[in-house]
């Protein structure tokens, strides 16, 4: 049952990767997938530590969403590619603005979304007592 989750949501976020790359697509600075990481980021943080406590979603359908929906969603062999095509084309500065943004922004991302969740699930808490 794990890989059927893994694989129907890999699908689902693989097509979302995709359609954000067809709307944000081209240009000077791969935009697309910048987007596509830090929102994967949060979403990991986010999502996978609220459902953990919140939901009565299953390990596996969990672990389906995390690893198949979030994993196929984001794409660090895209970023690797995409900072070494910028570097190659001589844009040292798009290079390096494109990797301090994708790393420092994916951490803080992925803070967020651990935050956000802990707040809303400590909220949830207060309003019962």
């Amino acid at each position: 049952m794990y890989f059927l989750y893994v694989g129907l949501f890999g699908a689902l976020g693989g097509m979302c990767r995709y359609a954000i790359n067809l709307w944000l697509g081209g240009g000077d600075f791969p935009y697309a997938t910048l987007v596509v990481n830090l929102i994967g980021c949060f979403l990991l943080a986010f999502v996978m530590r609220f459902l953990a406590e919140k939901s009565r979603i299953s390990l596996v359908m969990l672990n389906g969403i995390g690893t198949g929906f979030i994993g196929a969603f984001t794409t660090f062999s895209a970023f690797s590619v995409d900072a070494i095509q910028l570097l190659e084309n001589g844009e040292i500065v798009l290079a390096i603005s494109y990797i301090l943004i994708s790393s420092i922004g994916g951490l803080l991302m992925v803070k967020f979304g651990a935050m956000l969740s802990t707040r809303l699930l400590k909220r949830g808490t207060s309003d019962v007592g």
